[in-house]
């Protein structure tokens, strides 16, 4: 580490808007970073060929050319984004090398990938067992990774918000008719999102709520298509926009809605509390680190409870305003993107420190 700034090698998704956010924040917090990747994106990445056409095999051939990276670079540390990718290519690139590897684990890479195969299940052990430090947005994650294989070093640590985001926060707002309801999960899935169409159908129809979804995801023609058979043109859609455009379109809606059937604690969710929507959420452990009957709504996967819990929403005589309060004070307090990535580098640099 020369001049105290930090050199980094970032293996992540350069399609991610997770992977800009960390990059530029690193960047901005006096970091030297170089972020490679098999995804196209960001400009600056360095591209990793695709050496198969054999998806399954695009990452593990990507193993020569991020040690030579390594050389040429000389990081300090390494950072992979996704155990079973990133994670466990970077954990083979560095084998025999002093530098420290941090693996930062975004979800469905614990929860959903290795459940898939035996073969999945045993690259997401080896990151995970060759990782100097292992980060996660919930305990939740940490301890289902820990299922798999039972590191000793980590630390849990949110996304968070930039703190701009408040710029948006309105001290008051009333619900309005239609309840104007954004679902920011793309049509993946398991975000499950035409189980929210078609339980919510009579309110769609009768105009008593609107619901707002993305325009993208790998099923979003074939959800489009069922919600005309549904509820006709009555669902309204956005696009990919500039992260501070879309905040701006969720900060004018009242309700969040997911349904997904998987998560560690979302960033959209995170968002939605900052930007003091009210939640409403799908009943599974990774967001109870987050959600409970105090500060939002919570629905089992079932017509009648997610009916029964929107009509909750439509029956309380508050305005929710301690409850968006008390959102907005929990993610000031623990949910600050910039905070959050220095304590990330604090990390860091005691990881490079103990192996120079």
């Amino acid at each position: 580490m020369k001049n105290d700034k930090l050199k980094i090698l970032l293996l992540s998704d350069a399609a991610s808007f997770h992977t800009e956010r960390f990059y530029e924040e690193l960047q901005n917090q006096n970091c030297e970073v170089l972020l490679a990747s098999i995804e196209e994106g960001i400009p600056e990445a360095v591209k990793l060929h695709k050496v198969s056409f054999v998806k399954q095999f695009h990452y593990r051939l990507a193993v020569t050319q991020i040690r030579s990276l390594i050389q040429t670079f000389q990081p300090d540390i390494v950072s992979a984004h996704f155990a079973s990718g990133y994670g466990h290519i970077a954990a083979l690139a560095l084998r025999n090398s002093k530098i420290p590897l941090a693996l930062n684990l975004w979800g469905s890479d614990i929860l959903i990938v290795p459940k898939k195969s035996f073969f999945h299940r045993r690259k997401t052990k080896f990151a995970l067992k060759n990782a100097q430090h292992v980060f996660a947005d919930s305990q939740y994650l940490i301890d289902s990774a820990k299922e798999i294989y039972n590191f000793d070093k980590s630390t849990v640590i949110s996304w968070g918000v930039e703190h701009s985001i408040f710029d948006l926060y309105k001290t008051e707002k009333k619900l309005s008719e239609p309840l104007k309801i954004i679902i920011p999960r793309s049509h993946e899935a398991v975000y499950n999102n035409l189980f929210i169409v078609q339980s919510l159908k009579k309110y769609i129809i009768e105009e008593k709520v609107q619901l707002t979804f993305p325009s993208f995801g790998s099923l979003f023609a074939s959800f489009k298509d069922e919600c005309e058979k549904i509820v006709g043109d009555k669902i309204k859609f956005y696009k990919k926009a500039k992260r501070q455009d879309f905040l701006k379109l969720a900060s004018e809606h009242e309700v969040y809605l997911s349904a997904s059937h998987s998560d560690s604690s979302p960033v959209s969710l995170i968002e939605a509390m900052a930007l003091g929507l009210v939640p409403m959420v799908m009943q599974i452990e990774g967001v109870k680190e987050w959600v409970s009957g105090a500060n939002g709504f919570m629905f089992d996967n079932n017509k009648d409870s997610i009916c029964n819990t929107l009509e909750k929403i439509f029956n309380t005589s508050t305005d929710f305003s301690d409850m968006r309060e008390s959102n907005k004070k929990r993610v000031l307090e623990s949910a600050l993107f910039e905070k959050n990535i220095a304590e990330q580098l604090t990390i860091f640099k005691s990881l490079v420190e103990s192996t120079s």
